[in-house]
């Protein structure tokens, strides 16, 4: 009995030692990445600069000239659009860190190290996700200067989903960058996808209406369920909410998970069969 009992602690305590070794990796690596960002202030100016382009100037225009009729406040509509939309562009821009540690070497030592390459991958999402954030605080400094604002429970909802919706971000661009081995290509791919998401997904430009290939193309994309989780939090209880969002909460909820779990695992399979074979 003395020997089971032995036995089962072992166990147990081998399963804790590997799981408390796998969030060290994941926080070291978050810390890594907010370090480097912190130290770059060309990315902490393009982060808040950033939302100035995007928010006065496109979302601006499409406020003036194609907002009237739509039977919800256009500008709440695109200002959610896009808050969730520079949580999935830094987001996505930060995971292209990792095809430069490629060709520095230095993910060859991760991958070698006794971590799994998810701690790896999650802990760049997360350290990828302070930038994010940054600039999710300056698309709401814009929108204050538009006249356009959130409540403050409001926001709290959306800076709560907002950890969900960096990893979902991140894990579909890992399925380019598991693709790609030159960071210029790996940046210029994933902006690419970035744009045509924000246009496709809804984020300033209205979807409901959407038919044919841009219908089946705007349920392909991960954005188009975060945008209309999030409005679905936002707007609930109030008569837009018919109005803007698209989905039941539960199946948007259930297909970011999906998503995101399908994606995490073949981007990092992915990358992880292209380091093996560099």
């Amino acid at each position: 009995m003395d020997t089971i009992l032995t036995a089962n602690d072992t166990r147990m305590a081998t399963k804790k030692s590997g799981f408390t070794r796998e969030l060290n990796a994941t926080i070291t690596i978050l810390a890594r990445g907010v370090v480097v960002s912190l130290k770059s202030p060309a990315t902490l100016i393009v982060s808040l600069a950033m939302p100035i382009v995007m928010m006065g100037m496109v979302g601006g225009n499409l406020s003036q000239n194609m907002a009237g009729g739509l039977g919800f406040d256009y500008g709440q509509f695109m200002l959610i659009g896009m808050l969730i939309n520079m949580l999935f562009m830094m987001t996505s821009q930060g995971l292209t860190s990792l095809v430069e540690d490629r060709d520095t070497n230095f993910s060859q030592e991760m991958m070698i190290a006794p971590v799994s390459r998810y701690s790896i991958v999650i802990g760049t999402i997360l350290g990828s996700a302070f930038m994010a954030i940054v600039s999710m605080l300056g698309t709401i400094i814009v929108g204050l200067f538009m006249g356009i604002h959130l409540g403050a429970g409001q926001l709290l909802a959306i800076l709560a989903l907002s950890p969900l919706m960096c990893l979902a971000a991140g894990a579909f661009a890992m399925l380019l960058i598991g693709c790609i081995k030159n960071k210029k290509a790996a940046n210029t791919a994933v902006t690419l996808i970035m744009m045509l998401q924000m246009v496709l997904s809804g984020a300033i430009i209205p979807i409901a209406n959407s038919s044919g290939i841009l219908a089946v193309l705007n349920r392909l994309i991960p954005m188009t369920y975060c945008l209309d989780l999030t409005r679905a939090v936002v707007y609930a209880g109030t008569p837009e909410y018919s109005s803007v969002v698209l989905f039941n909460p539960i199946v948007t909820l259930a297909a970011i998970i999906a998503l995101t779990i399908a994606f995490l695992a073949i981007g990092t399979f992915m990358f992880a069969r292209s380091e093996s074979h560099k």
